[in-house]
C-alpha cells in the first residue's frame, strides 16, 4: 500500500500530519513524499525527519524541480509508488491511527470496490474540531455501494480520506493535470462509473480549514467545476442506456446538466446554457427550476446572476 503525501508550503502543519501517517496501526505501507516546490523549509524538514528514522515505514522523497501542480505531482507519485492500494494525504490534514487498517479491510473484502472514503470532521489551524459547514458543506459521508450518481451532483469526498486501487487507475487513467482543484473529483467520477464505492465508518480523517486552502480560490474552482460538468455532459450519450434503467443516474445527470446550464450562462454563454438546460429537461421534463432558468438565460447577465 502506498501513501502519496502531497507537500506545498505547509511546514506549520506538516509535522503533525507526518507523525499521524507513520503512527498508523496498519504497518505494511510506504510513504512517497511529493513536494511541489515548497519555499518554507519543508524539504529540509523532511530530510531531517527521515534521517531520524520512521519506525520501519519506507519513506521516499520526491522533490519536483519545477511546479507540476497538485495532479501532476500525484501522477508522479502513482508512477513511482509500488502499492496496489493508493492513498492521498495532504500535508495540512491528519489521520486517526486506524484509518488505513479500516480501509484495507473494506477494500480486501470486495475486489469490485475501487474507491473508499472514511468518516471524520473539519479542524482549524490549531487542530480543534470545527462543526457545521466551514467550506459550505458538512463533512461528507457516503455509504458503500453505487455512488456514481451522488458524485455527479458535486464532489462528496475529502481527498485525504480516499483510498483507491491502482487497477482502477489503470482502467480510467491518471489524474488530469489541467485541473487546479477538482482533478480529484474528476478521478472519483471516473472510478465510480466502473467500480463500487466503499465507506469506512468512524472518525479517521481530519480536514484542516485555513486561509491558504486551495479550494478558497473561487475563480479557479469555478472554472474547474465547469470543466467537470462539461466532461459529464460529454458522457450523456454513453450513459443513456444505463439511465433507461437507473432513475437515480437519470436524475443525477439532469441535475448535472442543469448546473452546467447555470455555469455556462454565468460565464457569458447563454446559448450554451440553454442547450444544457434543454438536455436536462429531455431527461426530466417536469424539472420546474430548469424551465425557469432556461427562460432566464434571455435576461441580462447581471440579472441572471442575481436570480441564481
Amino acid at each position: 500500500m502506498s501513501v502519496l503525501l502531497t507537500c506545498y508550503n505547509h511546514l506549520e502543519y506538516l509535522p503533525e500530519c507526518f507523525e499521524a501517517c507513520i503512527g498508523q496501526t496498519y504497518r505494511d505501507f510506504e510513504i512517497v513524499c511529493l513536494d511541489d516546490g515548497s519555499k518554507d523549509g519543508t524539504r529540509d524538514w523532511l530530510h531531517q525527519r527521515v534521517e531520524r528514522g520512521t519506525d520501519g515505514i519506507p519513506v521516499y522523497l520526491e522533490f519536483n524541480e519545477k511546479n507540476l501542480g497538485t495532479y501532476g505531482s500525484l501522477n508522479r507519485g502513482i508512477e513511482i509508488s509500488k502499492g496496489e492500494f493508493l492513498c492521498i494525504l495532504n500535508d495540512d490534514d491528519i489521520w486517526g491511527p486506524n484509518k488505513l487498517a479500516s480501509q484495507i479491510e473494506i477494500m480486501e473484502s470486495d475486489p469490485q470496490i475501487g474507491l473508499c472514503s472514511t468518516g471524520g470532521w473539519f479542524i482549524d489551524g490549531n487542530g480543534s474540531r470545527v462543526d457545521g459547514k466551514p467550506l459550505g458543506f458538512f463533512f461528507p459521508h457516503l455509504p458503500t455501494g453505487d455512488r456514481f450518481p451522488d458524485l455527479m451532483e458535486h464532489n462528496k469526498l475529502i481527498t485525504s480520506s480516499a483510498m483507491f486501487r491502482r487497477s482502477a487507475v489503470d482502467r480510467v487513467g491518471l489524474f488530469d493535470p489541467s485541473y487546479y482543484g477538482c482533478g480529484d473529483w474528476h478521478m472519483w467520477l471516473r472510478i465510480t462509473e466502473h467500480f463500487k464505492f466503499g465507506y469506512a465508518a468512524g472518525d479517521h480523517t481530519f480536514y484542516r480549514v485555513h486561509e491558504t486552502n486551495a479550494s478558497r480560490d473561487d475563480d479557479k474552482m469555478n472554472l474547474d467545476d465547469l470543466m467537470v460538468r462539461e466532461w459529464l455532459a460529454d458522457r450523456l450519450e454513453d450513459l443513456r442506456p444505463r439511465m433507461a434503467h437507473d432513475e437515480r443516474l437519470r436524475n443525477a445527470m439532469a441535475h448535472a446538466l442543469a448546473c452546467l446550464g447555470t455555469t455556462r450562462t454565468w460565464n457569458g454563454d447563454p446559448r450554451g446554457g440553454r442547450s444544457a438546460y434543454a438536455k436536462s429537461l429531455s431527461l426530466i421534463p417536469w424539472r420546474f427550476k430548469s424551465i425557469l432558468r432556461w427562460g432566464a438565460t434571455y435576461l441580462p447577465r447581471k440579472t441572471f446572476r442575481k436570480l441564481n
